[in-house]
């Protein structure tokens, strides 16, 4: 194939030969050209990309970092009040009183709580926070209601037991 190039090459005329060389540059900076204007847009959203990216992995570090943290500081310990009272005050302070129809206490380290109509969002809400208190949700029934979004519950909520 080199030999049929070059041949043919050869065959032309110098201005012949030249005409070609000028297209041929022509040629090449007119791609080039065209591959700059399309590399600048794609430049530009990368650009963005990797900012958000960045950000993005700066955040996981720091998660990261408070996950270490938080591995590494002691555990910590059930409250010494009273379950029904603990219970009591994180459904006062979780807004869930209005919907609260009993707390029975079975025992010192059980507690059994019927909510009437609650937003499921805020009880799952509520269960969250008693798990930061070092309480366990050992058994519910949820039902759903007629409104949309609100449920009526019984919960038993149990605490470790003191060592």
């Amino acid at each position: 194939m080199n030999s049929a190039l070059d041949g043919a090459w050869r065959s032309r005329s110098p201005r012949e030969r030249a005409v070609v060389a000028v297209l041929a540059v022509v040629l090449g900076v007119a791609l080039y050209g065209w591959l700059l204007q399309s590399a600048g847009p794609a430049r530009t959203r990368l650009q963005t990309s990797v900012t958000a990216l960045q950000a993005q992995a700066a955040r996981l570090d720091r998660q990261a970092a408070e996950l270490v943290r938080l591995r590494a500081a002691p555990a910590a310990t059930a409250s010494a009040t009273d379950l029904r009272t603990l219970v009591q005050a994180r459904i006062d302070a979780g807004g869930l009183a209005r919907a609260l129809v009993r707390i029975d206490a079975p025992d010192v380290d059980h507690v059994v709580v019927v909510l009437g109509a609650v937003a499921f969002a805020d009880w799952l809400g509520w269960i969250a926070g008693l798990r930061a208190q070092q309480v366990r949700l050992e058994a519910a029934r949820i039902e759903a209601l007629a409104a949309p979004g609100l449920v009526s519950v019984t919960a038993t909520l149990a605490r470790p037991k003191q060592k």
